[in-house]
């Protein structure tokens, strides 16, 4: 079993930077994908980011030249850099791990627990 488990969380004024982490610990193969998605109360979950096991990565347009996604392969880590932070990008965020293709399936797919972000003066 896989646990990812996220930290970083917190309350923060508008403008400011928060980092958060998440460690995904277990018997596991090395992840292929990770990524962070946010849920706000009220609204569907949404992916903010995902890199790849080769440094390929995605944002969504809300969070492009603002948030900055990376991974530390020797640590199963991946980050989120959260900078010029809005009112809107409050939410739990989540982090999500998948493991390689077996055969067409993905060996695990995994989420933390969630971490709260709130960006209010």
């Amino acid at each position: 079993q896989v646990q990812p488990v996220e930290s970083g969380g917190g309350l923060v004024q508008p403008g400011g930077s928060l980092k958060l982490s998440c460690a995904a610990s277990g018997r596991m193969s090395s992840p292929d994908v990770m990524g962070w998605y946010r849920q706000a109360p009220g609204n569907q979950r949404e992916l903010v980011a995902y890199i790849t096991s080769g440094g390929s990565t995605s944002y969504a347009d809300s969070v492009k030249g603002r948030f900055t996604i990376s991974r530390d392969n020797a640590k199963n880590t991946v980050y989120l850099q959260m900078n010029s932070l809005k009112p809107e990008d409050t939410a739990a965020y989540y982090c999500n791990v998948k493991g390689p293709f077996f055969f067409g399936r993905r060996t695990y797919d995994y989420w933390g627990q969630g971490t709260q972000v709130t960006v209010s003066s």
